[in-house]
């Protein structure tokens, strides 16, 4: 559950995981599969408006969340099984930094 101003912080694990919506407001949850590049994506009910019930994360990736609302209901399936040995917190001022164009 994360409530209006409740931010899951950047973070990664070293398994596939799948976001589940259940119920509430929309949830933004932005990804990245490099510490650079990063795009959002909406979790929500309202699919024809181009939000999703669920997506999946692939091992490695970068990713953060924050409810558009009040509160957003989410779970979370992480295969093979989730263990802290394999998870990564980053530093908490912490985002993707865009590459300079070459």
């Amino acid at each position: 559950l994360l409530e209006a101003g409740d931010f899951s912080h950047w973070h990664r694990v070293d398994a596939a995981e799948v976001w589940h919506f259940y119920a509430g407001a929309p949830l933004s949850l932005s990804l990245s599969p490099n510490g650079h590049d990063a795009e959002a994506h909406l979790l929500g009910p309202e699919i024809l408006a181009g939000q999703r019930p669920q997506i999946v994360v692939p091992a490695g990736w970068w990713q953060c969340a924050t409810s558009m609302g009040a509160f957003t209901l989410v779970g979370c399936t992480v295969a093979p099984g989730f263990r802290f040995e394999g998870f990564e917190m980053a530093p908490p001022d912490w985002r993707p930094t865009p590459r300079r164009p070459a």
